[in-house]
């Protein structure tokens, strides 16, 4: 009940986050049952687990995003004060993991009564029955099994948001104002790591697409028509987004020891510093959106028009605004945040006479660094990926 009112009380922007997560819920929910029903009107074929594994691409998005917006929240922040009435900081990550859940199962109500609507089960509103041939509408719906499937998207999003949310030992939360000056942040230390598994991502790729069929139509359809022959190519999909969402923080870091090389200017060294502070906060959104670009450049390349194969239907539409959207919305989540924690230091520095351009100068100088760095990189490894599809 607490989780409920703080979610009615809450700031816009975080409902607007909220909403967007009951959104992604949805779409993943719709997805998955989606799965489902080709299972029931294809008892006999083996694509029915790989549509179903497919779908792990659109719920690991889904939960990424829950989490980044959990964190974000200003409630699930331990303030003093909140111990002495029981909301201590493993209370606060509980009420957090409530809140995500709650979005979650909002959403996965709404995609249950849109799946029945589409299907022709619920009717008196427009386009219902509107894909009864997609979605089985012969078949009978094993009510155990969808129920099962919409249970997943707020089990994994609630338990996530707590295990990312729960106290750390050795690391107390803040109870008063800093007085001391702030140690310095740590170098992340996740770039060898990212390096390895984006390698890794982009050799079981290749594998994956050496035991795909070309020739004919024997592989197994996805949904929306995209042909493949194995798991390997979402193993290796998702091994990518997490080598670049690893890499992305030290790449981050980098590039603010870069600006700051060389004798900076002002500007340059608030860019760089700022890089450098943000990297942890701002790289790995950053690497999530350059996996999730790479892979829609990669699937354009390989799909799109005159290529002469399977063009993309609704439900991969679907899976991939889903994906693209969840990261996209992460990342703006991310900017809001770095900017609000650069407010008191801002303030600091425009009190002490530096002007207002200095410091939007800085800011655009950031966003050019960042693109510049990775619109190339985003490129480099949706070639790499395409390459040993295309044989």
């Amino acid at each position: 009940m607490l989780a409920l009112r703080l979610t009615r009380g809450a700031h816009p922007f975080v409902l607007c986050g909220r909403l967007l997560v009951a959104a992604a819920s949805a779409g993943t929910g719709f997805l998955m049952l989606s799965a489902l029903s080709h299972a029931l009107a294809h008892p006999g074929v083996g694509g029915a687990l790989l549509r179903l594994a497919w779908c792990v691409v659109p719920l690991t998005a889904t939960v990424y995003f829950a989490v980044a917006m959990a964190r974000n929240d200003p409630a699930t922040r331990p303030r003093e004060g909140l111990s002495s009435v029981g909301l201590g900081p493993a209370a606060l990550a509980g009420l957090a993991a409530a809140s995500t859940a709650l979005s979650s199962l909002l959403g996965s109500v709404v995609a249950l009564l849109f799946f029945l609507h589409l299907r022709g089960d619920l009717t008196g509103l427009p386009f219902d029955g509107a894909a009864a041939e997609m979605l089985a509408a012969d078949e009978p719906l094993p009510l155990a099994a969808a129920l099962t499937l919409l249970a997943v998207v707020p089990a994994v999003a609630s338990l996530a948001t707590a295990a990312a949310l729960r106290p750390r030992a050795g690391q107390p939360a803040p109870t008063a104002p800093r007085t001391e000056p702030a140690t310095p942040l740590p170098v992340p230390s996740g770039l060898p790591w990212g390096v390895a598994l984006l390698a890794t991502g982009l050799a079981v790729e290749s594998w994956a697409a050496g035991g795909t069929p070309r020739e004919d139509a024997a592989g197994v359809p996805l949904p929306g028509g995209v042909e493949s022959g194995a798991l390997g190519g979402v193993l290796g999909w998702l091994l990518t987004a997490l080598g670049l969402a690893l890499a992305g923080p030290g790449l981050t870091h980098l590039c603010g020891r870069v600006l700051q090389s060389a004798k900076p200017g002002a500007v340059r060294l608030l860019a760089g510093r700022g890089l450098q502070e943000e990297a942890t906060r701002i790289g790995r959104p950053v690497g999530v959106v350059c996996a999730v670009a790479s892979g829609a450049l990669a699937s354009a390349t390989l799909y799109g028009a005159g290529t002469g194969t399977s063009p993309a239907g609704p439900l991969t539409a679907l899976g991939g605004v889903l994906v693209a959207g969840c990261a996209l919305a992460t990342l703006l989540s991310a900017g809001v945040e770095a900017r609000r924690s650069r407010a008191t230091a801002n303030a600091a520095l425009l009190r002490l006479g530096a002007p207002a351009s200095a410091l939007r100068s800085a800011a655009a100088l950031r966003a050019v660094t960042l693109i510049v760095v990775f619109v190339p990189l985003t490129w480099a490894v949706a070639t790499l990926a395409a390459a040993p599809l295309r044989g």
